[in-house]
């Protein structure tokens, strides 16, 4: 689709983009994601613990690092973090996908919406 048509048609350009998402593995994406913790989770739709882990879980994990860095001389500053993404990766890749249950977050989906459009 040329660009000028994005701008004429953008309802169409979102059904498009939906459409080719609808084929992605979203437990992988998410996976992929939490190479920053919590993105993973907030890519599900988890806002609680995606936030959490974003702001609380980041946090602690630099603490403890930085703390078992004077013990481990240095060592925990890439062991730590190292396991703590994975874990967080593992845990966004086993979450239930909340998707297209917030009917708020997808407005384009609401018969109001085609109505609108129609």
């Amino acid at each position: 689709m040329p660009v000028w048509q994005w701008v004429k048609n953008p309802h169409v350009v979102m059904k498009e983009l939906i459409e080719a998402w609808r084929s992605v593995d979203r437990n992988k994406i998410a996976m992929l994601l939490s190479v920053v913790p919590g993105a993973g989770h907030l890519y599900k739709h988890h806002y609680v613990a995606g936030f959490g882990i974003l702001t609380a879980g980041n946090a602690l994990m630099v603490f403890a690092s930085v703390l078992l860095a004077l013990a481990t001389a240095g060592f925990s500053l890439i062991l730590v973090p190292a396991a703590y993404v994975a874990a967080v990766a593992y845990s966004a890749h086993e979450a239930e996908d909340w998707h297209g249950k917030h009917k708020w977050l997808h407005v384009w989906e609401g018969s109001w919406f085609h109505r609108k459009r129609a």
